[in-house]
């Protein structure tokens, strides 16, 4: 099954209710209109896209090992993907489905993170929970997120919604300020150079990650030729 057939399958269980956490439409109605104004803020548009030079980072993976983006672009290409967080069911299907693509994207030569704002103890429980072997990084109060352009506030109305929901974000992230990174996934060229973007404003649709492979194909083609 392709990853946004998942991503619907999921939205559709948890929106009719059969979720433990059983929404009501006023909920709804509040994740809904946040949705639509930060679509309709055009933040995605500004955000870093094909053909910008990538910001370069150096974070943490969840044992405190520094992992530097220039010295992964030296080995190859780079795929990375922003997500939200352990918190979000979302974002760990993405990753089930990152993970499922792996082998082929390491055939290809390239290298794979994930980044989200979140500490090293959940970053810990997403790779244990969600079985990967790629890093996840640790993005402190979304920094590298910002130089990116998807990090966003969330909407006091929002804030309330997840307060109730027990989506803590400040404990979460150690950060008291409430703001995530829009989901995105981008492929670095060894020159730094964007080669793919796919920013979502709405968090509940993700590219497939069989959409990077003939992106992967290409830029080894290109360093062939």
């Amino acid at each position: 099954m392709a990853l946004q057939d998942k991503l619907d399958a999921l939205k559709a269980d948890f929106e009719g209710g059969r979720f433990p956490l059983k929404p009501t439409r006023e909920a709804l109605d509040t994740m809904h209109h946040a949705t639509a104004e930060l679509i309709a803020s055009g933040q995605a548009q500004r955000a870093k896209k094909a053909g910008d030079a990538a910001p370069e980072f150096l974070l943490k993976d969840p044992g405190g090992k520094p992992v530097s983006s220039r010295d992964l672009l030296a080995k190859g290409p780079l795929v990375v993907s922003f997500y939200r967080g352990v918190w979000c069911p979302y974002c760990n299907l993405e990753l089930q489905a990152l993970q499922a693509a792996l082998p082929e994207i390491a055939m290809r030569g390239a290298s794979l993170v994930a980044i989200s704002p979140q500490i090293a103890p959940n970053s810990r429980k997403s790779q244990r929970d969600n079985k990967l072997s790629f890093p996840i990084l640790s993005d402190v109060r979304s920094e590298v997120a910002d130089a990116f352009g998807i990090r966003f506030a969330l909407p006091d109305d929002l804030v309330a919604l997840y307060k109730s929901f027990k989506n803590d974000l400040p404990t979460f992230n150690d950060d008291p300020s409430w703001v995530l990174p829009m989901p995105a996934r981008y492929v670095i060229g060894r020159d730094g150079i964007i080669a793919y973007a796919e920013v979502n404003p709405d968090y509940t649709h993700r590219p497939d990650p069989s959409e990077l492979l003939p992106v992967l194909d290409r830029l080894r083609a290109g360093r062939a030729a």
